[in-house]
């Protein structure tokens, strides 16, 4: 039986979009980069990956768990 590897995901179950932001206060993926994440290759998902550090600082207040969100981040690049 073959397994594959999981899809690395930034995801806290915190799902909640920020309107101006376009972004999840969780994680700060869009909806669209959400939906499409398990069809994404490994490479665009580290693209989108390395953007979001930037995206959880934007929203300021409004992100949920910035530390855990960042951690998670790291994580998932392994940095």
């Amino acid at each position: 039986m073959t397994y594959s590897k999981p899809i690395k995901s930034p995801c806290l179950s915190i799902c909640a979009v920020d309107g101006r932001a376009n972004a999840c206060v969780g994680c700060g993926r869009t909806l669209k980069e959400i939906a499409g994440w398990s069809a994404m290759s490994d490479a665009a998902r580290d693209d989108v990956l390395r953007a979001l550090p930037a995206r959880i600082e934007a929203l300021g207040p409004k992100a949920a768990a910035p530390e855990e969100a960042l951690a998670k981040i790291r994580d998932a690049l392994g940095a």
